[in-house]
């Protein structure tokens, strides 16, 4: 979803100082529906008209008001009709029309005009270089026409478009292409129907100079569907991953939820300008170039999974988001957190299941945790808002995946399969609740979710401790979990947690067998018999709830696990765990220097482990390497000193990359040597390659300064590439000038290469890191127009703990003056940098002083977006 603003003059916006807060129990059913609309578009970059005829009848399910309300925001009528009648009595009620109307149905007609370049939001209609598109989600079609813009007002859409032959060679909309033609001034014409319903927010159009690939899909009862990818002419040819991708997804769909699409053409198109990374309306997806641009010389293997990621979650939406909507937009984890699953497992299916697992878990783990323990907590299902677009937020996507996996986890996948088929049948067509989707996989499945629901509805990560005793033969399991208070829940109720474990005897080094365990009272045990001495516990395997883990445990019995656990994410979370407990101790002073060393050689032993271990393959190899984030160790203290976990992580790395600094070069030399490949051997040995190179440089800084700039030189993709860069970039010498100028210089004009120029400098640990920072701020290249380069600059900041939380404090207030200058141009954007002060309360009390002022003198401009004041509101609390 997006957000962009409509006005012809957005400077004249008036200041919102009080938004209201809208709750959930307040809702009500429309009193209008609006079976049908025509739109009929009059395109210019400058100035575009709009026609809507609305054919409007009363809800039944209303509650018989005569006034039809139509939402706006910037847009004024230039002239409203009834049935055919120019009407005067209509009234604007702030940016609302208000028509008042008789009777059971009408035709309301309205026109309104609007001038797309000079929308900076970039939500409604708006230009994005030379090219008109739309982005609608969450409220960006009252930005277009006045419509009743709610995602339960489900309307079929008619579209006819006409602009300028030459400009807007290619005119795109939902649905079917029904009729064409040419009008003798040059202009052109198309006409647009979708023959299924579908809210506002899924309307899309999009105008401009484009070409496309073109393949073809057979469905699963022998339909055949166009695919096209719509590009601007010289990119077509770095499309084809995308196109895979997305054929893919449709075959997977058909196979694992048995959804085939719906329509004789799906259209994507690629924007240079776009808030989110895509957006899925109906048989128009419209992309960020991010996730559809892709070739060896300018993309990561990272970027190609994110294609094929976000490819295959557009497309989910299809059914779980288009067909099956939602009710409100409280109702935004029906579709996005389901959704978010279903792309999950379509990538783990077409790649590395284990990799795949552990790459998600640690986003929630850097993005969910920290919104679940600060200032913004909500429910994946919230109580109220006031600015919707401040909720597409990790918990309702991220964690909303996860608690659904938690039903496929109990139910097993054959029964979630049964329940989702069921919620398909029965809500088609319809604008759905998190409820109709629990009670469809309640009925489907045959659990009982009674419990289950709280879910739904209380905010908070759940923390797990855990207990494991001997005595006989019997072990002795006791789990007990709190949920912590958040802003306005206090109290919490426990949830059923399901849990896989395994217990290994430690003789044998085996297990008998994996068990599901569901822990729903506060504390509770659970005995296992059979065990001569304590058994080593390995616990929440596949991370079968999102839950944080207290146990301590000896660091023999995380190397043991590290090393033989057969579940490839408990072997990694052993891993992590065992690095977890040694730096949090570290770093809060509790480690003598024998502590210290002891520590440092459990890790060292488990990592020789890893690099020596022939059976397993390096895609898992480099994830096993990867030290935890800075963030996820600041979220195992309740007050952290993030410079201080920084400085400690890197003596770690410094530590190891001396300790196996022979180890770490022959692994290098090893996956340096293999070609380049799109398989998972090749993208493997990439991965391995550049954490072997990370902590050689680590330990060695002149030999990895030689090996990153042999390795720049010699790279023939720009994953390797990349990966030299990002150790050039922590490093001061030559070396880094020079390659730093080279790949400026080789992907100039290429703006997506050019998003990681800025990236990696703003995100790598140089001294002068923010000085850097400030002088890309005034790079010809630079510009705060487009979110994708505001994210590459200040977005890396604000994730660096070196720079955003130097001790000068000028970390916070390069983000601080950028959110002041950010917002009147581009709210949604704006508002993504505040959760990043708003960490205040859980940061050591001299940064958090600094952070909090901050936001006091964001708060204090006055005039701030509804978006920014919301976040910036809470975060002061």
């Amino acid at each position: 979803m997006d957000i962009a603003s409509n006005a012809a003059h957005p400077e004249a916006a008036p200041a919102i100082t009080a938004p209201p807060v809208i709750h959930r129990e307040d809702y009500r059913p429309p009193e209008w529906l609006v079976p049908q609309i025509a739109l009929d578009f009059r395109l210019g970059i400058d100035a575009t008209h709009v026609t809507a005829k609305l054919s409007v009848t009363r809800n039944p399910a209303g509650e018989g008001g005569s006034t039809l309300r139509l939402n706006g925001d910037q847009i004024a009528p230039l002239a409203v009709r009834v049935d055919g009648e120019a009407v005067n009595d209509w009234r604007l009620d702030g940016s609302d029309l208000l028509v008042a109307l008789s009777g059971e149905a009408h035709e309301v007609e309205v026109e309104t005009a609007m001038n797309p370049a000079g929308n900076s939001q970039l939500m409604g209609l708006y230009a994005s270089n030379g090219m008109l598109c739309t982005q609608c989600e969450a409220e960006g079609f009252r930005r277009i026409t006045f419509f009743p813009d709610r995602p339960d007002v489900l309307s079929t859409y008619s579209v006819r478009m006409a602009g300028d032959k030459a400009q807007f060679p290619i005119l795109l909309s939902n649905g079917n292409c029904t009729a064409t033609g040419e009008n003798a001034d040059g202009t052109h014409w198309a006409q647009w129907h979708d023959p299924w319903p579908k809210p506002s927010y899924l309307f899309a159009l999009v105008a401009g100079d484009l070409v496309a690939n073109h393949a073809q899909f057979i469905t699963q009862s022998g339909r055949k569907v166009d695919l096209n990818i719509w590009v601007r002419a010289g990119d077509e040819q770095r499309t084809q991953h995308a196109m895979d991708s997305l054929i893919a997804s449709m075959k997977w769909d058909e196979q694992a939820f048995g959804r085939e699409y719906d329509l004789d053409l799906f259209n994507v198109v690629a924007v240079s300008d776009f808030n989110m990374g895509a957006m899925e309306n109906k048989g128009l997806n419209v992309f960020n170039t991010r996730y559809v641009l892709a070739e060896p010389e300018t993309a990561t293997d990272a970027d190609y999974d994110g294609i094929e990621s976000v490819i295959g979650h557009e497309y989910f939406h299809n059914w779980s988001g288009n067909r099956v909507t939602c009710r409100d937009w409280f109702q935004l984890s029906l579709k996005e957190g389901f959704t978010v699953l279903r792309d999950q497992l379509f990538s783990a299916d077409m790649g590395s299941e284990p990799v795949k697992r552990i790459e998600d878990v640690r986003t929630l783990r850097g993005g969910q945790f920290p919104e679940d323990s600060g200032p913004l907590a909500h429910p994946i299902r919230p109580d109220s808002y006031q600015e919707i677009s401040n909720f597409y937020t990790a918990t309702v996507y991220n964690k909303g995946a996860e608690v659904i996996r938690m039903m496929r986890t109990m139910a097993g996948t054959e029964r979630f399969r049964q329940g989702t088929d069921l919620y398909f049948d029965r809500h088609d067509g319809e604008a759905a609740t998190c409820e109709d989707f629990v009670k469809a996989i309640e009925q489907g499945t045959g659990l009982d979710l009674t419990q289950f629901r709280l879910w739904y509805s209380q905010a908070g990560t759940p923390q797990v401790s855990v207990s494991l005793t001997h005595e006989g033969d019997v072990a002795t399991l006791t789990l007990a979990q709190t949920v912590p208070a958040t802003p306005d829940q206090a109290d919490k109720q426990p949830m059923p947690i399901p849990l896989r474990i395994a217990l290994y005897d430690r003789d044998t080094g085996c297990h008998a067998g994996e068990r599901l365990i569901v822990l729903d009272k506060a504390k509770e045990s659970f005995a296992f018999g059979g065990f001569a001495r304590l058994p080593v516990l390995s616990i929440n395997r596949g991370f079968s709830a999102p839950v944080a883990i207290e146990f301590e445990r000896d660091a023999e019995d995380l190397v043991f696990l590290a090393a033989r656990d057969d579940d490839p994410f408990a072997r990694y979370e052993a891993m992590q765990s065992l690095v977890v407990q040694h730096l949090v101790a570290a770093v809060g002073g509790g480690l003598a220097d024998a502590e210290r060393a002891a520590g440092r050689a459990a890790i060292g032993k488990a990592f020789a482990a890893i690099i020596a271990d022939e059976a397993l393959d390096d895609l898992m190899r480099g994830e096993l390497m990867m030290l935890p984030t800075v963030a996820y160790l600041a979220e195992q203290v309740l007050v952290a000193d993030p410079y201080a976990i920084h400085e400690e992580r890197e003596a770690l790395k410094h530590w190891l990359g001396g300790e196996l600094a022979s180890e770490l070069t022959a692994l290098h030399d090893r996956v340096s040597a293999v070609p380049y490949g799109r398989d998972a051997a090749a993208r493997g040995a990439r991965k391995a390659k550049a954490q072997a190179l990370i902590l050689i440089a680590s330990g060695d800084a002149a030999e990895g300064a030689a090996r990153a700039i042999a390795q720049y030189r010699a790279a023939d993709n720009m994953t390797d590439r990349q990966s030299a860069l990002t150790v050039l970039c922590n490093l001061e010498g030559p070396e880094r000038d020079e390659a730093l100028a080279d790949f400026h210089q080789r992907y100039q004009g290429n703006a997506l290469v050019i998003d990681k120029w800025f990236q990696l400098q703003a995100s790598c640990f140089h001294p002068q890191v923010l000085n850097h920072v400030k002088a890309l701020a005034g790079h010809p290249d630079f510009t705060l127009s487009n979110p994708n380069r505001v994210r590459a600059l200040f977005m890396s900041l604000a994730l660096n703990p070196k720079g955003f939380h130097d001790v000068s404090g000028e970390g916070y207030r390069l983000i601080g003056d950028l959110i002041r200058r950010l917002d009147p141009l581009n709210p949604q954007t704006t508002a993504r940098f505040v959760p990043h002060l708003g960490r205040w309360r859980r940061i050591e009390p001299v940064r958090a002083a600094m952070m909090r002022a901050e936001l006091e003198a964001i708060m204090a401009q006055g005039e701030l977006s509804r978006d920014v004041r919301e976040q910036v509101g809470k975060s002061l609390g």
